[in-house]
């Protein structure tokens, strides 16, 4: 079992995502002590955001600068992570309406023709299927019901860009209403990690 953890809060030891991915990290490492995991943070390792020379880079490099060609290999590293992971835990919290740019910045490197997605006569194709990905969704509001769910532009894309790579076992661990109140940032929390301890989210794929 291969599990890949990615956070991406910028907050520190702060951030509500962290807390719930670790704790999410640990139960299954409880249930599958096999289960290697390898961490990745987003937030730290200042991923760059992605450009025209990194797409138009030529497969083995030749002539290509050193410092672009890191950044090919950091991308290409990212994709070999995900690729070989089974289930993957992903810290995301919601910054105005959607993700980390730090986050957008992983996918992108994700987002690759002829490895995690094809496309096809009949349409595109997810090539990434068979994986399971339980992202600890934090949220300062409330945006799961009600007239606020149409600002939500991070649980709903992160539902559709891992859609479009094939993988349709998506949960979510949510942790919402973070910044009304300290009574409701605590319920909040406590609720996500009772959901992370009752397991309902942790069926991994075997």
């Amino acid at each position: 079992m291969n599990v890949l953890h990615i956070d991406s809060g910028i907050l520190g030891d702060h951030s509500v995502s962290r807390r719930l991915t670790a704790a999410i990290t640990a139960q299954i490492k409880a249930d599958r002590p096999d289960a290697k995991v390898t961490y990745r943070d987003l937030a730290t390792s200042q991923i760059p955001h992605l450009t025209g020379a990194q797409i138009m880079a030529p497969a083995d490099l030749a002539g290509v600068d050193a410092d672009l060609a890191a950044e090919v290999k950091i991308g290409r590293e990212m994709l070999e992570e995900f690729l070989a992971a089974d289930t993957v835990v992903v810290g995301a919290p919601m910054y105005n309406f959607s993700i980390p740019s730090q986050l957008k910045a992983w996918i992108d490197r994700l987002a690759v023709n002829g490895k995690t997605f094809r496309y096809t006569e009949s349409g595109p194709e997810g090539l990434a299927k068979g994986k399971k990905v339980i992202i600890a969704s934090t949220r300062g509001g409330h945006y799961s019901a009600g007239p606020a769910s149409a600002m939500d532009h991070q649980e709903s894309y992160l539902k559709t860009v891992f859609g479009f790579f094939g993988i349709t076992d998506v949960e979510f661990v949510r942790a919402e209403g973070l910044n009304l109140s300290a009574d409701s940032k605590q319920f909040a929390i406590a609720e996500a990690e009772k959901t992370i301890a009752e397991g309902t989210v942790l069926r991994l794929a075997s």
